[in-house]
């Protein structure tokens, strides 16, 4: 999987003419997955849409820490310093690798296997860890109906049965999961679109300016916007299921981009607007809480079924982007052939067992700590992107790319100053304990690669290339470069 020098075949290129970087298949032109049917347009908005979000669930602590004024200015100006530039390199680099490794294979072939390696390790983790989330999210939203489900054996059981219940769905097919996702993010944004239009007399645009800069907590806020706003490249992981994913994939991005905003900025601008303002009860579930204040118990109701139907959408998205990267990385060789075996409706059922496995181990930890684990984790791994981004652009400018940031070099780099400097602030904000906690994961996965190959070598486990994959193939200056080797 290395960068390499080696020539492969000499080609001619006639003089001014351009063959650049392009997708070749060894052996033929069939494709992998006749039998299977592909992710259309609107499908893959909404899974995007349950990637990066899900709606306004879980946006409540971003008024907690600063008031409404930062987060309103929050969630309207940090999607251009992080959302833009992420979405942007993942339409750029998702369409020239269109295959489940995603940024697992971008990274590979641009900083060589062993940092492809560390990039799908950080990026599963935090993947998991997210996940582990949404029945936490289920919960709280629910415990203020049922008291019963806040904490003991009766959560633990909730958790397990939610768990096993959507894992079985991504079983099923990400087709089905994909329309799914259409259902339930439809369902989770009405409500508040109701809210919106009963509160309009009760709202008091003088509540949106409150703002204490004296009191902020900077690191509670700015996790909860990171952790609100990104994933847009984890949908890369599933690009070798999309239909075209050569033009579908960047018009899905910009979709899911406008519907994201929308389904943050516009509950935040009624809920802070409508009510006088009490930082302290900004909390996971509190929209509910504002929902009953605005029009009654029945909105209260619908809005607690919105956030679970949403955490469910948010819980099969993401085990479909882990489950299916594991699948891309054994199909390179990067982890053991039983990896990229698929279940009879076309699904990666080791990938799902084991991000299944690492959601139920995980999902005793806190709201907070969740955030704050995987988004150190996250850091890492954009930071890995970002290189492999720039490196591409410089070592092949003139590559084959189906969608191209209009910006040349220089514009590339200066498109990911902002997001490294956030990722420079987020780091620095993490505690001592979220710190250590994800140093040690990052060590385990340094540690893990050589390990793995040392049992290939041994052949205790089987590692095979898949065959049908295509090759990355530049064809620059008359010569054939494979850099996936």
């Amino acid at each position: 999987m290395k960068l390499r020098n080696a020539i492969n075949k000499k080609s001619f290129v006639p003089m001014g003419e351009y063959s650049g970087l392009d997708y070749q298949r060894p052996g033929g032109e069939s494709p992998r997955l006749d039998n299977f049917r592909k992710v259309s347009l609107v499908p893959l908005v909404f899974l995007i849409f349950y990637e990066v979000s899900g709606g306004p669930f879980g946006v409540e602590d971003s008024v907690k820490a600063a008031g409404p004024l930062l987060a309103l200015l929050g969630f309207l100006i940090f999607p251009f310093i992080w959302s833009v530039p992420e979405a942007l390199i993942t339409a750029e680099m998702g369409t020239m690798f269109p295959e489940n490794g995603g940024y697992v294979v971008w990274v590979s072939s641009a900083l060589g296997p062993y940092w492809g390696f560390q990039q799908g390790w950080m990026k599963w983790l935090s993947g998991v860890i997210d996940n582990a989330l949404y029945p936490v999210l289920f919960l709280d939203y629910l415990k203020s109906g049922f008291p019963a489900l806040g904490e003991g054996f009766p959560r633990i059981i909730t958790v397990l049965l939610l768990t096993i219940a959507l894992t079985y769905m991504n079983y099923r097919g990400l087709t089905i999961v994909g329309w799914v996702a259409v259902s339930l993010g439809v369902f989770s944004l009405l409500p508040f679109v109701v809210m919106g239009i009963v509160a309009i007399p009760e709202l008091e645009p003088s509540r949106w300016f409150v703002v204490n800069m004296d009191n902020v907590d900077w690191g509670l806020y700015l996790n909860t916007l990171f952790w609100n706003l990104n994933y847009w490249d984890s949908i890369s992981t599933l690009a070798g299921e999309v239909q075209d994913p050569k033009r579908t994939l960047p018009k899905a991005l910009f979709y899911a981009l406008l519907l994201v905003v929308f389904g943050y900025f516009f509950p935040l601008l009624i809920g802070t607007g409508a009510i006088r303002l009490d930082r302290e009860l900004w909390s996971d579930g509190y929209f509910s809480d504002i929902a009953k204040m605005i029009a009654g118990v029945w909105l209260r109701w619908w809005v607690q079924g919105a956030s679970a139907l949403s955490n469910m959408g948010m819980f099969i998205a993401e085990m479909s982007s882990d489950s299916f990267q594991l699948l891309g990385m054994a199909e390179r060789g990067m982890l053991p052939e039983f990896f990229s075996k698929r279940s009879r409706h076309g699904t990666p059922l080791m990938g799902i067992l084991f991000s299944a496995t690492g959601v139920v181990l995980l999902s005793w930890l806190s709201f907070q700590e969740i955030v704050a684990a995987e988004n150190f984790l996250y850091c890492f791994g954009m930071i890995l992107e970002f290189l492999a981004f720039i490196r591409l652009r410089m070592k092949y400018p003139t590559a084959l790319r189906p969608y191209k940031i209009p910006v040349g070099t220089a514009g590339a780099i200066l498109l990911c100053m902002p997001p490294t400097v956030l990722i420079c602030v987020v780091l620095a904000l993490a505690s001592f304990k979220v710190m250590v906690i994800s140093l040690l994961a990052v060590l385990i996965g340094l540690v893990m690669q050589p390990f793995l190959k040392y049992i290939e070598k041994k052949r205790w486990v089987r590692f095979s290339i898949n065959s049908d994959l295509p090759d990355f193939q530049p064809v620059e200056h008359g010569y054939t470069e494979s850099l996936i080797d």
